[in-house]
C-alpha cells in the first residue's frame, strides 16, 4: 500500500515520525474546531488537510519548537 503523500517528504517539513503525529494531530483539532465556529462543512477530514498542509511545507516543525501557530492569521 502506498500513502500520499510519502513519508519522506512529510519528515522533511517536520523532522521526527512522532512529532509529526503531534502536530498533524494539533492542527486537526485546530481546522475542525475553526470549521465548527464558522459553521462550514469540510469537504475533506481535517487530518487529511493537516497532513497535506505539512507535506505542502504550509507547516514546518523544528525539534525546537513545540508550539503550532496558525498559518491564517
Amino acid at each position: 500500500m502506498m500513502l500520499y503523500p510519502a513519508m519522506n517528504k512529510l519528515t522533511a517539513n517536520v523532522p521526527n515520525r512522532y512529532l509529526l503525529v503531534n502536530v498533524v494531530a494539533c492542527r486537526a483539532r485546530q481546522i475542525a474546531q475553526h470549521a465548527e465556529d464558522m459553521g462550514e462543512k469540510l469537504e475533506e477530514k481535517p487530518v487529511t488537510l493537516a497532513i497535506q498542509e505539512v507535506a505542502d511545507g504550509k507547516i514546518r516543525v523544528s525539534a525546537k519548537d513545540v508550539e503550532i501557530r496558525d498559518i491564517e492569521a
